[in-house]
């Protein structure tokens, strides 16, 4: 019972720093994009946390998986390395007895990854699909940074401002391109700001510039300096939304029968069993034998686990292909990953009882 409850508290502790690295990690991930995204104008910065919210619950399903199986690994094998293992075979106990407590500790995290593989996942791509329409609904005017050119191609224009003042809603030192009747029409004013007509439509009005259209040095060229210059703002038209399968509801994808829909029920089922694989996996595998090197074990826990990711990848691109159907891609590589897992137990039980406490022979009457 002490060497339980050590266990598991030692498994929580692991499981705590851990999921906060990886979740650093994902965030730093979808930062940078996200970042990258909002520096070529494809979305707007005010809407970057709201996407990396639903962006990082879709991929909490995998960060918990991972989670999961490097706890186990790595506590166990800090028992190995420490003789706390040795410990627990000379009091009598086997290797199929670390399953309880590991299993009572897992159950928690198995749920979530059931509930984010089936459910909250394909909400939050769906919500992150919609939120990235609503920003594309926008007035393109929206997305114009200080100190940046911005480039608006379904209007061929370009805008640059030098500073936005938020209490007056203006901004300063205007500079606007464009390609008008074929001729290019360039427009330079001190100040700018947004106005909003009874009928609904909004112009951009600029004060105090300047207007140069044509060729310079061409008899039709033009500078026109004006007091105020208004220009219509066209909306936005809403997309509909893209078919996107990861964003379908589960029970949707269990009424349709198409291979894609297919392949991406294959995966969502797949991914809580293979958490629950990968766990079986790092008990056998968290041995560490001295002879092969301390890192040894974790090599080849890296190497089993990208084999059984790329594996499920294949079997997913192959059902989506109609080359496998969906209960034989299901039963393929999880009864082989189960076989393994059988394999590797056989071989450490039959080490660990050279550990194990030798029964002592009854007393003769």
């Amino acid at each position: 019972m002490i060497f339980r409850r050590s266990l598991v508290r030692e498994l929580t502790a692991t499981a705590v720093g851990l999921f906060l690295v990886l979740l650093a990690i994902l965030f730093t991930n979808l930062v940078l994009r996200l970042l990258a995204r909002a520096a070529g104008g494809a979305v707007a910065p005010d809407g970057i946390l709201a996407l990396l919210g639903f962006n990082a619950l879709f991929y909490f399903n995998i960060l918990l998986s991972v989670a999961l199986f490097l706890t186990v690994l790595l506590t166990l094998s800090r028992w190995y390395r420490d003789s706390e293992m040795i410990v627990w075979f000379t009091s009598g106990q086997s290797l199929m007895a670390c399953l309880q407590p590991i299993l009572l500790f897992a159950a928690p995290f198995l749920v979530a990854i059931i509930v984010l593989s089936l459910f909250l996942s394909p909400w939050a791509e769906l919500r992150k699909i919609e939120f990235e329409r609503q920003l594309e609904s926008r007035d393109d005017i929206a997305y114009v940074t200080p100190g940046l050119f911005r480039e608006f191609s379904r209007a061929n224009l370009v805008v640059f401002v030098e500073s936005i003042n938020p209490v007056t809603s203006t901004v300063n030192n205007v500079f606007l391109h464009s390609v008008e009747d074929r001729q290019d029409a360039t427009t330079v004013a001190a100040r700018g700001k947004l106005e909003e007509m009874p009928n609904g439509d909004r112009f951009l009005v600029l004060e105090h510039g300047r207007r140069y259209q044509g060729t310079p040095g061409a008899p039709d060229y033009r500078v026109v300096e004006f007091e105020r210059l208004g220009r219509r703002i066209e909306p936005n038209e809403i997309r509909a939304l893209p078919t996107s399968t990861k964003a379908i509801p589960t029970a949707a994808l269990i009424a349709t029968d198409g291979r894609v829909e297919r392949a991406e029920l294959f995966w969502r089922i797949s991914v809580p069993i293979s958490a629950l694989m990968l766990t079986l996996l790092a008990v056998p595998l968290a041995y560490v034998n001295p002879r092969m090197g301390r890192s040894f074990n974790l090599v080849a826990a890296a190497f089993l686990y990208m084999l059984y990711s790329n594996c499920l990848n294949i079997v997913q691109s192959m059902i989506a292909q109609g080359r496998l159907e969906l209960w034989a891609g299901l039963i393929l590589p999880h009864a082989v990953a189960l076989l393994v897992v059988v394999l590797l137990f056989r071989q450490q039980l039959s080490v660990s009882r050279l550990f194990a406490r030798a029964t002592p022979a009854p007393a003769p009457a």
